[in-house]
């Protein structure tokens, strides 16, 4: 017999998209493992509950390094084995590509566990060029330059390799060349840096960035082109330098065989430039190994049809039957699998404000007069008499009635109180008929529709544009799943918006195994019980792509590591204020207060407000400089009273006896309040320190609370 956490395995499709990270405990909550295998975990529910104690409310993010480094060493025995197997005389090494997510804890954590296998960087602007030269990596390790550069960026990546740094400059325009040669000429005598050239391949990529690749491409040499590098190199006499083939077909590649075209294609080209004297002897087979977001392990765009094993032992085994055939080197293989190695280290957390009403509810009891118009006593007729035999017929005749019902409307003839009647009785028909339809072996396309309108809408506390910006413009799908109340079967349908002023703050797409759900299993919200959701997966991409829309800042994130005795929340960084996101669009705070201030100057001057009154009404403004970008708790508007008030009668809200809201208001005053704002610590139930905002450290001393109230 199946058990509820079962059927909530197979609900979300945990073990199909978990990789082994994700589970439920016994308890009904989401779990993470910092490895695959490992018998440790972390409970997020109690992740989320420690954080709220400590004044931290949603949606907050949270960072598991652990999981980079068990994905960086899942992607190196995945090509050792690989290498053995087929007897590849060549190496593997990888570099992280920066764009994907330039975190530094990301970045450094990478690099702590790589570093035991030589993994570098790869950067693609002057600004993440700048941040990794100043990043420790090892000796052989490269540091790997595409997109396209100027000459100031050559020169910052000429001072890298004068630094003692594996510098590889990837060219992608003949113009870079010249810069590269001219900086050489000037550089003589220091150490250069290693030329690659990124090629042009025929053969393209699967999925949403099957563009990337293929002659149309936005990036690489034609073959021409290529071959007028070797050229001016050999006649500037600096051949020796280049040393690295490059090419991309693609991000998030869906389809296995139109890798191994790739790699076929790019093997033969290697080996052609090989045999002209060229002493290459890297070749960069880009990134875009891919997640399987959904878990149906097949070519849809949010999967891949292939594993990590199955990914490499197609690369070295096609590469090393080329070289073989053409009688060169196997090259050492460079691979820049990003996406890979960071997507699941990071799980936003939010709660559910709210359910937006879809469906007309009554307010009042409908009960139909003998002076209701005809349209309005016939509804009521069809919700009287649909049964599960004639619910087909009754629907259509309740959408047709609604027709009618918003044509005598417009006409005058039916008034706003009929209106409102007609319109509850119509959606009580469509609940009876939805609920009869699902009883059926089959479900026709129009019930499936109308499921899909039926179901509740969740105001969820997050801005879609911020957090997962891929699933507005690229309909990305990401893992949803609530982190508690999994041992109990979800018993609504829903979709998700966010608080975004937008239309299209919605999620409404959701990973199924056989098909993209339009719907959600989710629970009904229990008044005064706060409902978490966890949108998993979103280390790729979705920080760096996140836009400011409408204001809304980065959320509060914090840093866990599991270890035997459960969880150890490392860092804590505080998310964006109301007064840094208006400075982003360059309102200074001077601008706002100043303005502010005048306009309760002239209310004063006219007598609207007294004095005492205006300045109340200018300290609450300006206290909320500091406040979350998005919605607060009642906890949270608790603490904030308490802050900004020095009321004796507000301070002794906190006095009162409001039981665990009291001490996660006490918490959020002691990691909020501006005096030992950088100095927060342990509060309440805690098992280690956490570090809370950016110059806190792991040594800051307790606060003192006051005695009177506690």
């Amino acid at each position: 017999m199946t058990t509820a956490i079962e059927q909530t395995l197979e609900t979300y499709g945990i073990e199909n998209w978990g990789a082994g990270y994700f589970d439920v405990n016994r308890k009904g909550n989401l779990i993470v493992r910092p490895a695959e295998g490992d018998t440790r975990s972390a409970d997020l529910k109690e992740i989320i509950d420690d954080l709220a104690r400590r004044g931290i409310g949603a949606p907050v993010l949270l960072r598991f390094p652990q999981l980079v480094a068990a994905q960086v060493r899942k992607l190196q025995r995945a090509f050792s084995r690989s290498i053995r197997e087929f007897e590849y005389q060549g190496a593997h090494m990888c570099v992280y590509p920066m764009k994907v997510n330039q975190q530094r804890s990301l970045v450094e954590e990478y690099l702590r566990e790589g570093s035991r296998y030589d993994f570098g960087l790869e950067a693609g602007s002057k600004a993440e060029l700048y941040a990794a030269m100043a990043l420790e990596q090892t000796p052989d390790s490269l540091l790997v330059l595409n997109g396209f550069k100027d000459e100031e960026f050559i020169e910052l990546a000429f001072a890298g390799a004068r630094c003692g740094k594996r510098v590889v400059i990837v060219i992608e325009k003949l113009s870079e060349l010249d810069h590269v040669l001219n900086i050489a000429d000037r550089n003589e005598g220091g150490a250069n840096p290693i030329l690659g050239m990124r090629v042009k391949l025929y053969s393209k990529g699967s999925g949403r960035w099957e563009k990337s690749g293929g002659e149309a491409a936005k990036f690489g040499l034609t073959t021409t082109e290529m071959l007028e590098v070797i050229r001016r190199l050999e006649k500037a006499d600096r051949i020796d330098m280049l040393k690295l083939l490059h090419f991309h077909i693609g991000s998030q590649l869906t389809d296995i065989k139109r890798i191994k075209n790739a790699m076929k294609e790019a093997a033969r080209v290697y080996a052609k430039v090989y045999q002209m004297k060229v002493p290459v002897d890297l070749l960069d087979v880009g990134g875009g190994m891919a997640v399987d977001y959904d878990g149906s392990k097949t070519a849809f765009e949010s999967s891949a049809n292939y594993s990590a094993q199955e990914f490499a032992n197609d690369v070295i085994y096609t590469i090393k039957q080329v070289c073989d055939d053409e009688n060169v080197p196997h090259p050492t293989i460079i691979q820049e699998s990003g996406r890979f190695l960071s997507a699941y280290h990071a799980l936003l957390i939010t709660n559910v404000q709210d359910e937006i009403e879809t469906v007309v509810e009554d307010i009042t009891p409908i009960e139909i007069d003998d002076d209701d118009p005809q349209v309005v006593t016939e509804l009521g007729d069809l919700r009287a008499s649909i049964t599960v035999k004639n619910y087909r017929e009754y629907y259509h005749d309740a959408l047709e009635h609604r027709e009618e019902l918003f044509t005598l409307f417009n006409l005058g003839l039916v008034s706003l109180e009929d209106r409102a009647k007609g319109e509850v009785l119509f959606w009580d028909v469509c609940e009876r008929a939805d609920k009869y339809a699902q009883q059926a072996k089959y479900v026709s396309e129009e019930f499936d529709d109308l499921r899909r309108l039926l179901c509740a809408k969740y105001l969820t506390n997050f801005s879609v544009f911020r957090s997962v910006p891929d699933h507005w413009a690229l309909d990305q799908l990401f893992p949803i799943v609530p982190i508690h109340y999994l041992n109990k079967p979800p018993t609504e349908y829903a979709t998700l918006c966010d608080i975004t002023c937008d239309s299209d703050g919605v999620v409404d797409k959701f990973v199924d195994l056989h098909d993209v759900k339009q719907v959600l299993e989710l629970h009904s919200l229990i008044p005064g019980e706060t409902y978490y959701l966890a949108f998993l997966l979103v280390g790729a991409y979705q920080e760096v792509m996140g836009n400011n829309h409408n204001l809304f800042g980065t959320p509060h994130e914090a840093h866990i590591y599991i270890d035997d005795e459960g969880y150890l929340i490392k860092k804590v960084i505080r998310g964006t204020t109301v007064g840094e996101a208006t400075e982003r669009a360059r309102y200074e705070k001077s601008l706002l207060h100043d303005g502010f201030r005048r306009l309760i100057n002239q209310r004063v001057k006219d007598g609207e407000l007294t004095e005492a009154e205006g300045a109340e009404l200018a300290q609450f403004y300006e206290s909320r400089y500091d406040a979350y970008t998005y919605l607060a708790s009642h906890s949270e508007r608790l603490t904030d009273l308490w802050l900004r008030s020095e009321n004796p009668r507000h301070r002794s809200i906190l006095r009162r006896p409001l039981g665990r809201f009291r001490w996660i208001a006490i918490a959020r005053l002691l990691v909020c309040s501006k005096k030992w704002r950088a100095q927060a610590s342990v509060v309440a139930n805690s098992r280690r320190p956490i570090v809370s905002g950016s110059t806190c450290s792991a040594t800051t001393p307790p606060l003192s609370l006051p005695a009177q109230g506690l």
